[in-house]
């Protein structure tokens, strides 16, 4: 009998559905089913495979609605929110549809020959899924990795698959193999650790957890398994006294709060120049308590719950012993709901080091620029970070300073499907995103062909 797991309604607290669990067997023929479809898809025609992209593309965006509100019941995303994240789908995968067509190799010059290089597809791809991001961040993995020939499995996170099992489903509509774009629901235990260790899954993408990532990495490095790994982080959110105190006090809210801190880009922790510290903190605080926590079906609401009751446990125990500056609102009642939090924290503090992945920031003074970048790279993490300052020298000292892998100066925004998204230290490895992103679905075949007589 096939286990089953029940998804809950975040905003609610009550059951949506029951979904199966794979097991290793279900697992293993979605892989082989995998193998057969990605023999036929990677001998297509670049021009077919990326005419077939640009179709699963415009059959997302005519359920983009659809979509937002299965996230909304199953994520607690804002309805504005998803149909963002809805609409993002469709944008990656006619972004990588032109990458069929460019993923050109090279001519090197030798001696006594022609050299050429060739761009090979890996063959089958398993890709694992968080439940903070679950559409967007599935088409990271699966729309160059379609893009580059291979085959696709893919695991979204036991708690928030709906999305993922419908974008499978709007692959078939959309005239993909049968096979080729498989979602695969279950426990990482089980079905993310067999993407590790089935022989026929040549690449494995994961976004999650530090601590399982570096399972992960373990387990890939034993098959020599290629892997690319999107972690936690401790984001950075550096103002210095010259920037404009006002634009960077309103935008700091969403660069934290957004998907109520559950992000690892969120910028959660706000590093001020102690000369400017106070007044900034007067700014902040109409900021947050102006935002809106609410029922993520409404059109106004900015924040909604958390992911779960245990989620809302972890992030609540981080607020035990801390100096809570102040905090906004948010509904009582059934629903995982937990209100934007702003602590004074000191550099040894827990709540200054740890990932929350809540919607609590930690904010902190800096005395110059040296002590404001070692400040930053105080943390085991290296994912993103934002500068505020007016001075354009200052601007490009400290983001080259500060060893994080997205950083945006005068803004929080740092994450976009055209330029390269990934991490330093325990944050993660390898690259996503980005014109190049189909070329690290492949493998490089070097082939020398002797003209000597």
């Amino acid at each position: 009998m096939t286990s089953t797991f029940t998804l809950i309604n975040p905003a609610t607290a009550q059951p949506i559905r029951e979904i199966a669990r794979a097991d290793v067997a279900q697992t293993d023929a979605a892989i082989a089913r995998a193998v057969i479809a990605q023999r036929a898809w990677a001998s297509l025609p670049p021009v077919a495979r990326a005419d077939a992209l640009r179709a699963f593309a415009r059959v997302v965006e005519a359920h983009v609605e659809e979509l937002a509100q299965l996230e909304v019941r199953n994520s607690g995303h804002p309805i504005g929110s998803a149909r963002w994240e809805a609409s993002h789908v469709a944008q990656v995968l006619n972004f990588y549809a032109g990458a069929p067509e460019r993923l050109s190799g090279e001519q090197i010059p030798v001696a006594g020959g022609l050299d050429v290089t060739f761009h090979e597809p890996y063959g089958v791809v398993g890709i694992i899924v968080p439940w903070n991001f679950p559409m967007t961040i599935a088409s990271w993995g699966f729309a160059p990795a379609l893009a580059a020939g291979n085959a696709v499995v893919l695991k979204p996170a036991e708690l928030t698959p709906l999305t993922a099992i419908r974008l499978g489903e709007l692959a078939l509509e959309a005239g993909l193999p049968e096979g080729l774009f498989a979602v695969v629901t279950g426990s990482g235990s089980v079905v993310g650790q067999r993407f590790v260790s089935h022989p026929d899954v040549r690449k494995v993408v994961f976004t999650g957890s530090t601590s399982v990532g570096t399972d992960v990495a373990a387990g890939c490095a034993r098959e020599l398994k290629p892997v690319t790994l999107e972690l936690g982080g401790k984001s950075a959110n550096i103002v210095f006294a010259d920037a404009d105190l006002e634009k960077a006090a309103a935008a700091a809210p969403g660069a934290v709060f957004d998907n109520a801190g559950q992000d690892c880009c969120a910028r959660s922790r706000i590093l001020v120049e102690r000369s400017v510290y106070d007044r900034f903190l007067e700014l902040l605080e109409p900021a947050v308590q102006a935002w809106r926590v609410g029922d993520p079906a409404d059109e106004g609401t900015d924040m909604g719950p958390l992911i779960s009751a245990s989620h809302r446990s972890t992030v609540a125990g981080f607020l035990d012993g801390a100096n809570v500056a102040f905090r906004g609102s948010a509904p009582e009642g059934d629903g995982f709901w937990f209100a934007p939090t702003v602590v004074l924290a000191d550099r040894a503090d827990r709540i200054a080091r740890e990932e929350v992945f809540g919607p609590v920031v930690a904010v902190l003074p800096f005395d110059d620029e040296a002590d404001a970048i070692a400040l930053a790279n105080d943390t085991a993490y290296g994912l993103a970070g934002s500068i505020w300052t007016e001075n354009l020298g200052r601007a490009v000292r400290v983001s080259r300073g500060v060893k994080s892998g997205v950083l945006s100066v005068n803004s929080h925004s740092s994450v976009r499907y055209w330029t390269p998204f990934g991490g330093m230290k325990a944050s993660g490895l390898g690259r996503e995103l980005g014109p190049d992103a189909a070329e690290h679905f492949t493998e490089t075949k070097n082939v020398f062909f002797a003209t000597d007589a």
